[in-house]
């Protein structure tokens, strides 16, 4: 059985004369265990816990965010799937913004610093081609929404 863990895409927008989308930072959290790599908060599911209540409850544990400080962006959710130390992991994302983009971040134990980053940044520190795929869906989705209004 894979192992699952779920999260959040979290952004914020400057409030800048820098038009949208360029005005979106996304947050990276840099582990303190490994090989100290950037990735948004997620975690693994508890027994009888949903996916949505998982992503909740690891944002506010590993950057002190909560749904109060978040609004989930509807039409979004990426799954992406790989190996951990020869064992498949699936990790689903959900998009959500920060309400307030002052709004501090408060890293749990399992962090060791964290960025908002644009897209490109972003893209850097995660790495991932997964992870970086994901960050490119997620602004594609954004900028898809910028243009309906």
């Amino acid at each position: 059985m894979a192992l699952r863990a779920c999260g959040f895409i979290i952004f914020r927008r400057l409030a800048s004369c820098v038009p949208p989308p360029d005005n979106i930072e996304y947050l990276l959290l840099q582990t303190s265990y490994g090989e100290h790599h950037w990735t948004p908060p997620k975690g693994h599911v508890d027994p009888g816990e949903d996916d949505l209540t998982t992503a909740l409850r690891e944002t506010r544990e590993e950057a002190g965010l909560g749904v109060e400080h978040l609004r989930v962006i509807d039409g979004f959710l990426q799954e992406l799937r790989y190996e951990v130390r020869g064992r498949p992991k699936e990790v689903l994302y959900w998009l959500a913004e920060l309400r307030d983009p002052g709004t501090a971040v408060t890293l749990s134990d399992e962090h060791q610093d964290y960025r908002w980053a644009r897209l490109e940044e972003a893209c850097t520190l995660a790495r991932y081609k997964d992870l970086q795929d994901t960050l490119r869906a997620a602004h594609k989705h954004l900028e898809a929404q910028q243009e309906k209004q």
